[in-house]
């Protein structure tokens, strides 16, 4: 178990060995155009660094360029980050209520979201509960949902949707196997923490994300958010389904799982592939138990 401890001052991770999800060194990815409704101005940051950083080095495999003891993740290894600066509170400038995105692979998209280098530095704990889709029957799993202060999304808006993807049957949880229960104190397994790129830095440090990528450390899934709000080229203008996948890959570390390669041209890649970095020739899939 993880103690539940106040949390609204940032402590670096104590445990290099602790930290997953980055296997690359140096990654600075300025890759993706933004283009969705045209209520938002166009963003670029621009794929090519990404491109050439990403072909440099190993990708989906464990501890590749992280601390010692296997870490893994989407990033890469050795030191750095750097502290989140910046003030107000979750949610300050809800980025939910802006208009929706066009329509992608038959799904409404959520309007995609400009996130700042950094924010406030420190997380505040989303309040509230939620209760798992299912009443009784497998493991309960209790949870909680920490968001930077001064990103543009709404907290509350995070959690429900951190809340739908663990309990949704092609989830960890597996229509029951796994039951997610969200609480805003007490002892939990694991943390979901909305963090901007700065604050990902210094949280998942050693290991490099560069701003762009995501981590699990110290019991922490650490979601960054200029990805959570902005998506991945790989997932293409599918940003809804992005979403899915960055929460269930970093819970899925939380969980003990670890990295998997494609296993083939053309097939679902499993969820615990660096789908950020590269598919690898598979296609996209965010779900740890897709259906047929």
């Amino acid at each position: 178990m993880v103690p539940d401890a106040d949390r609204s001052i940032v402590h670096e991770p104590t445990d290099p060995s602790a930290v997953r999800c980055p296997g690359q060194r140096g990654l600075w990815w300025r890759g993706w155009k933004v283009g969705a409704a045209a209520a938002l101005a166009a963003v670029v940051l621009g794929a090519g660094g990404a491109a050439a950083l990403l072909a440099a080095g190993g990708g989906d495999r464990a501890g590749s360029g992280g601390g010692p003891g296997g870490a893994l993740g989407e990033g890469g290894g050795g030191a750095g980050g750097r502290p989140g600066l910046g003030g107000g509170r979750p949610g300050a400038a809800s980025a939910l209520a802006a208009p929706a995105g066009p329509v992608v692979n038959g799904r409404r998209q959520p309007a995609r979201v400009p996130v700042p280098e950094s924010a406030g530095g420190r997380y505040e704990r989303v309040p509230g509960t939620a209760v798992p889709a299912r009443a009784s029957g497998g493991t309960l799993l209790r949870y909680t949902v920490e968001v930077e202060r001064g990103l543009p999304v709404a907290g509350g808006g995070f959690a429900a949707e951190v809340h739908r993807v663990l309990n949704d049957p092609r989830g960890w949880g597996r229509g029951g196997v796994l039951r997610f229960q969200r609480v805003d104190r007490g002892p939990v397994r694991f943390r979901v923490a909305l963090s901007s790129p700065a604050l990902t830095d210094r949280m998942c440090a050693p290991l490099v994300t560069g701003g762009e990528l995501s981590c699990s450390s110290g019991g922490r899934s650490v979601i960054n958010a200029r990805r959570y709000g902005e998506g991945a080229v790989t997932y293409g203008g599918d940003l809804a389904s992005y979403r899915e996948y960055v929460i269930n890959h970093e819970v899925g570390h939380a969980l003990g799982h670890g990295h998997q390669r494609c296993p083939g041209a053309g097939v679902r890649a499993p969820v615990m592939v660096q789908q950020t970095k590269s598919l690898g020739g598979c296609r996209p899939n965010p779900w740890p138990f897709p259906r047929d």
